[in-house]
């Protein structure tokens, strides 16, 4: 969210100083899944007609990074597999079929909630996965996370109004005043956005007083990275909290576990392997296909799960860009606009959903 909303103030001629306590993205935006998925498209609200927005716009701003840079961020919108093991499921999906026809529609483009019998791509999930049929939806895609954060990165050292600082530690913040203590340097700013994952919380409630409950909390999340020799462009398969995104280079991701407790943030362990047992259950393709890579790391779950954006009730000049915690992905490049707007005092030309606001996840951690 941090590097989109750098990208946006460039794009601005906003003179611009990003900070990070460690390296660019290495924190939950380093990762390994990379799944774009789309909300159901049943009842249907203003967060899922934004979400919808931002999947759709979000090709385009790719491209526009990847144009610029030379460099791909492995975003293809792919879609997505869900098997239906269960009759009643089939029901449920058939439902959501018409809503995705109402619902799913931008302009000339329309994605597709698709219910079939047997999956329509061969070589790929087992049909016996879904007893009851399988949905194949066209609006789901995937990106590669570390190859995005790598075009982000290059687009912002070519930038002419923004400064990037690494290993550089928020010592003192004071938004009243807008001076900050960051990397042993005192940086005067008219506005901050504070987009630390996770550790915005922690800052956010010692500049919020009167809380009972903290903003947030970090959710730990387990991947594997397999080595196989798959096609790119097949679909995402989801089933049950698990996520099989094919990449590009032979390789597949399987993700991710959630979890509220734990001992150690960056370690992996048998929830990871079970994850991986049950992807080479369902998928034939990977069933000798060795792990290259585990991965375990932090994601930001906001008091009211939504993201947390918008300008401190208290204090008007700290912006709040943060939680999303497993959409972030999908919606960082309209969140970050949105906060840089806020900022710049700025009308973006689409409007956030109220349930958005740090406003209402404040008085929610205040009751």
């Amino acid at each position: 969210m941090g590097l989109w909303a750098a990208v946006h103030a460039e794009r601005r001629g906003i003179r611009t100083l990003i900070a990070d306590a460690g390296r660019l993205g290495e924190g939950a935006s380093g990762g390994l899944l990379g799944a774009l998925m789309p909300h159901m498209p049943d009842r249907w609200s203003e967060k899922k007609k934004f979400q919808f927005d931002a999947l759709v716009s979000l090709e385009a701003d790719i491209a526009a990074l990847e144009a610029e840079t030379g460099l791909s961020a492995g975003y293809a919108r792919s879609g997505r597999l869900i098997p239906l093991p269960k009759p009643h499921l089939n029901r449920i999906a058939r439902g959501h079929s018409e809503d995705a026809e109402r619902h799913w529609r931008a302009g000339e483009r329309r994605f597709h909630w698709h219910v079939l019998d047997r999956p329509d791509v061969d070589d790929w999930v087992e049909a016996l996965a879904g007893d009851s049929g399988f949905v194949h939806d066209t609006l789901a895609g995937r990106v590669a996370p570390r190859s995005l954060i790598s075009v982000l990165i290059a687009f912002l050292q070519r930038a002419k109004h923004v400064r990037i600082m690494e290993h550089a530690v928020v010592a003192g913040l004071d938004p009243d005043r807008g001076m900050a203590e960051i990397g042993g340097e005192s940086i005067a700013f008219r506005h901050c956005i504070l987009a630390a994952g996770h550790q915005s919380f922690p800052l956010l409630r010692d500049l919020t007083p009167g809380l009972t409950q903290p903003l947030g909390q970090p959710v730990k999340g387990q991947a594997a990275l397999l080595k196989v020799d798959i096609d790119p462009a097949l679909p995402t398969i989801f089933l049950d909290g698990l996520y099989i995104v094919a990449h590009e280079g032979g390789h597949a991701a399987i993700g991710s576990t959630s979890e509220n407790r734990f001992d150690d943030p960056f370690s992996t362990d048998a929830q990871l392997d079970a994850l991986i047992e049950a992807a080479r259950g369902i998928v034939p393709a990977l069933r000798s296909a060795p792990v290259v890579e585990r991965w375990a790391g932090l994601r930001p779950k906001a008091i009211d799960r939504d993201p947390m954006i918008g300008s401190h009730p208290d204090h008007p000049r700290l912006i709040a860009l943060t939680g999303g915690f497993k959409v972030s992905f999908g919606l960082a490049h309209r969140l970050a606009e949105a906060a840089v707007c806020i900022a710049g005092d700025e009308h973006c030309g689409f409007l956030l959903p109220e349930s958005f606001a740090i406003s209402g996840h404040i008085a929610v951690a205040s009751r």
